[in-house]
């Protein structure tokens, strides 16, 4: 098998309305929500540049402006940090910098789905296989999860999207797998279904917010076709690709958090902070009042 065509470019949707957060999403984008002291989106590219992205698509709406701002260069602030000799002010700001040119911003202009959403970013994506992450997840793990992803595309040369067991009863919530050969960690995709009910589901692997796909899946989000909840489902886009290339789902190793809903939210605030050398052992402390 020849060397797959290397991994250069992420999709980050961020256009949906975060009604979940209200009223703190009225006026800024869930995504610059933080965890600690990084915003959600900072997480995903973070974690996009670990396995080797280097040019990024944000899916954006109206009210969204704030997100690329964010990684734009804020030269008055730099100016005051560096006068002021607070270098590790500056050391911090250094994340939220991207070369030149190599982030974009694409508008989805109504809400009609994630399939939708990966469409509108056709022109960036062209002929190249692309990661997308949702930054509603975040994955605390020794390996970025994308990391591990991309390890595994280079293995196998087609898609891969992070799995993780879900209770059956919950199939209904996510993209279920129809498996194939399994080794333990990765398994072949014969077929994926969109919130099938339990007694339908074919498995009870679901699909997180990772992905790599190669650019077959292109031509079929092309067509707009409507599925579950009367929107573009990329679920069913990626199914039609299966046979015409190699597709996979990984075992990420890591935890999940769910930071699109508040109880997911603030664990990860905990699990991330338990992490922190500079924070743990004061937020173990005041832990032990709430116990």
């Amino acid at each position: 098998m020849s060397r797959p065509k290397p991994l250069r470019k992420a999709v980050l949707p961020v256009a949906g309305l975060g009604t979940r957060f209200l009223p703190a999403t009225k006026a800024m984008p869930k995504e610059m929500l933080t965890v600690v002291d990084r915003p959600l989106i900072q997480y995903a590219i973070d974690e996009a540049r670990a396995a080797g992205i280097e040019e990024f698509c944000l899916i954006t709406g109206r009210g969204k402006d704030s997100l690329i701002d964010y990684f734009d260069i804020a030269y008055e602030l730099e100016s005051t940090l560096r006068e002021r000799n607070k270098t590790d002010a500056l050391k911090a700001l250094e994340p939220s910098s991207i070369e030149a040119g190599s982030l974009v911003a694409v508008r989805q202009q109504e809400p009609l789905g994630l399939g939708h959403a990966i469409w509108c970013a056709r022109s960036f994506i062209g002929d190249d296989p692309f990661a997308i992450l949702l930054p509603d997840d975040i994955v605390k793990s020794g390996v970025p999860c994308m990391k591990q992803l991309a390890d595994a595309y280079y293995q196998t040369g087609g898609s891969v999207v992070a799995v993780t067991e879900v209770p059956r009863a919950h199939t209904n919530r996510y993209g279920i797998l129809k498996t194939g050969k399994d080794d333990g960690r990765l398994v072949e995709v014969q077929g994926l279904v969109e919130k099938p009910k339990p007694e339908d589901a074919p498995s009870n692997l679901s699909v997180i917010g990772r992905y790599i796909l190669t650019a077959d899946v292109m031509k079929y989000l092309a067509k707009l076709e409507k599925g579950a909840g009367g929107e573009v489902q990329l679920t069913d886009a990626m199914a039609k690709t299966i046979g015409e290339a190699p597709f996979h789902g990984l075992r990420y190793e890591g935890e999940r958090f769910d930071c699109g809903n508040k109880i997911g939210f603030l664990e990860a605030q905990i699990a991330f902070s338990l992490d922190r050398p500079d924070l743990a052992g004061e937020v173990k402390e005041f832990l032990k009042k709430y116990s």
